[in-house]
């Protein structure tokens, strides 16, 4: 269940040129939060940004009852979340959405992020309690990684691909999974990224018939289903076609229900 809380910033860094790290202190979503959930937050009073920005949960310390977030500055709202400092007041709503599933069943698994979407999946490495994690992030080029060290404590296996080779593998992160997933035998790949990574996910999944769920990045205005903003083209059970909200009905969905187009 969500609420609307008020609470307190304990640290904010940046990471990279345009990406910034917030932690928060909040007993209720630490102690509440699942993997692939979000949290809206009002990023200021006033005109400059109306709209809460949806921010997916990176990491939650449930000992010290505080969350991290991850986002990239990319306009007005962000733009000022990023100038708050230690000590002020975040006005959040959360955590909202459908996380990731996470059946102790499955053992062995892959974690596939690009860009800002390899956030969230550092959460579910954290809960899930696979045997065998292998984690792939790809970047654009080698100024945009980032997490490696932590990536690298929670998998058993890590590789990076940027699209330039500047760092790891050259080329594209699908690529990697791509080269693996018949012996590696996943019982679930988990992904998050821009959509043309899930597309290529999705078909990789399907043709293997591996599960696989998806965490898809739309924009969102309210963040919980009444705006309806952040509609999504999904398959029925009988095969026909209807729209969810991404907000409430995700953002995480298994991969064969999504429609790409």
């Amino acid at each position: 269940m969500s609420k609307l809380l008020k609470e307190v910033i304990t640290r904010v860094e940046r990471a990279t040129d345009s990406i910034f790290r917030i932690t928060v202190a909040s007993e209720y979503i630490s102690a509440n939060a699942a993997p692939g959930q979000f949290v809206n937050i009002k990023c200021c009073d006033g005109a400059q940004a109306l709209l809460r920005r949806p921010i997916s949960i990176c990491s939650v310390d449930r000992s010290k009852g505080e969350f991290d977030l991850y986002f990239q500055v990319k306009g007005a709202g962000t733009e000022i979340l990023a100038g708050k400092k230690r000590g002020d007041t975040l006005d959040i709503l959360g955590p909202l959405g459908r996380g990731f599933d996470l059946d102790i069943g499955y053992r062995r698994i892959a974690a596939v992020g690009g860009g800002i979407g390899i956030f969230p999946l550092l959460f579910l490495l954290d809960e899930s309690k696979a045997v065998v994690k292998r984690s792939y992030l790809g970047f654009r080029s080698s100024g945009q990684v980032l997490l490696l060290e932590e990536f690298g404590e929670r998998s058993t296996s890590l590789e990076t691909a940027t699209e330039d080779g500047s760092f790891g593998s050259k080329g594209f992160v699908t690529d990697l999974l791509e080269r693996d997933i018949i012996s590696e035998e996943f019982d679930m790949i988990y992904a998050c990224g821009p959509y043309p990574m899930l597309r290529k996910i999705s078909e990789i999944a399907g043709k293997h018939g591996a599960r696989c769920q998806i965490s898809m990045e739309q924009r969102m205005g309210c963040g919980f289903g009444a705006c309806l903003t952040c509609a999504c083209m999904t398959y029925t059970d009988d095969g026909s076609r209807h729209y969810v909200r991404v907000c409430s009905d995700g953002p995480v969905f298994n991969s064969e229900d999504v429609v790409f187009e």
